[in-house]
């Protein structure tokens, strides 16, 4: 159905661990309505609906689907869900945003990319890190020439995965590789032209054996597309000794800016051609809520989790919140969806950014043989 800017987006909502986060955003959204959710589990369904007072609630993926009222969905699933709900979505006539990755196989994102160019719907990858504070901090900085000549950037992602439940035992460390990918080539809008990744060290033998997977870490070169600046990024998931950091670093001509090696403290920036004690300085990242309507600014810093009442999620204890990404991603998704334009990531930027990590994850199993990006990931969004 196409929107005019006075009609509300009516947002569905699919999966409610993580996703419940973003239902008071989109409540407080003016360009939506929180107008479903959908959980296999009732009673967890009943729960969260009843606290947010949402009176369409939905147990089948097929249902809220079929729900003619519904303009979009946000899914929230499990990652081996991701590719399938995203085509089925589209095929039933719906805008997705899905949070990271895209999907699990370079076919699923070729699909996606094809139904978003037959149907004119659009997609939509909610990857946190190129909304975080830190991301764009650095990107204000990169768009007023502060940085001089980009040199290299690189980016990693390093969490212990342990404990996690149902498919992540095991699973490779780039095919979950967008939080480290997408800020290397978001800054820029650069596509991946190729990559060639390296893996090191050896997981435990009961984790081997669920993906086949031997490495406890991944480490990729990026090559971009029609640039001289490339990138790398390094990810791990298990037994490697590390906090969380989700971490992206930009090397240029004027300063470079480097994130924390510990969360919570200052970023870097090292000015060149200053005293040599004097070229890093310590930085308080500024929160972006002012590029916020008013309404939703406070989840910059705030939403459902981690609050008083004890309702941590992973993702907060573990990520310090995404950096206040949230409120933004839900932002641009529904302005986009507004103004009938299609958001960053788009689904080619967002096949690009996960294919990066498939193909990766192949060159670490086959010694680090080069890997060329498919064609549908280098093309526009309009074009593929």
């Amino acid at each position: 159905m196409t929107k005019t800017s006075q009609q509300p987006i009516r947002i569905g909502i699919v999966g409610l661990g993580f996703g419940a986060e973003f239902i008071p955003i989109y409540q407080r959204h003016p360009g939506a309505e929180m107008a479903a959710i959908c959980q296999r589990n009732e009673d967890d369904l009943n729960n969260v609906a009843d606290k947010f007072g949402i009176d369409k609630r939905y147990t089948s993926f097929d249902d809220i689907l079929a729900d003619p009222d519904i303009d979009a969905v946000h899914i929230n699933t499990p990652i081996p869900l991701h590719g399938q709900q995203s085509i089925q979505a589209l095929k039933a006539g719906k805008h997705v945003a899905c949070t990271v990755p895209m999907a699990t196989s370079i076919e699923e994102c070729e699909e996606i990319c094809r139904l978003v160019k037959e149907t004119g719907l659009k997609y939509m990858m909610m990857e946190t890190v190129v909304y975080s504070r830190e991301f764009l901090f650095i990107k204000d900085l990169y768009e007023k020439g502060e940085l001089g000549r980009l040199q290299f950037i690189q980016g990693s992602h390093q969490q212990d995965m342990d404990g996690w439940p149902n498919y992540w035992p095991g699973l490779p460390p780039m095919h979950y590789a967008t939080h480290c990918v997408g800020p290397v080539l978001g800054l820029t809008r650069a596509k991946a032209e190729s990559v060639t990744c390296i893996g090191s060290g050896r997981i435990r033998d009961e984790l081997i054996e669920h993906y086949g997977s031997p490495f406890a870490i991944e480490t990729a070169q990026i090559k971009f597309k029609d640039s001289d600046v490339h990138g790398q990024v390094l990810r791990s998931l298990f037994d490697t000794a590390r906090q969380y950091r989700e971490s992206f670093e930009v090397y240029g001509s004027e300063k470079s800016v480097e994130w924390p090696l510990i969360e919570h403290e200052p970023l870097v920036v090292h000015t060149a051609k200053k005293p040599e004690p004097e070229i890093p300085e310590k930085v308080e990242c500024p929160d972006f809520a002012h590029l916020l309507p008013d309404e939703i600014a406070p989840f910059t810093t705030g939403g459902v989790f981690g609050g008083d009442d004890g309702e941590d999620h992973l993702s907060f204890t573990q990520g310090a919140g995404h950096g206040g990404s949230h409120p933004h991603l839900v932002h641009e998704f529904v302005s986009a969806l507004c103004e009938q334009r299609h958001p960053f990531p788009d689904a080619a930027e967002s096949a690009n950014w996960t294919c990066t990590g498939i193909l990766a994850h192949e060159s670490a199993m086959e010694g680090g043989v080069t890997k060329e990006l498919p064609a549908f990931t280098l093309e526009s969004t309009s074009l593929v």
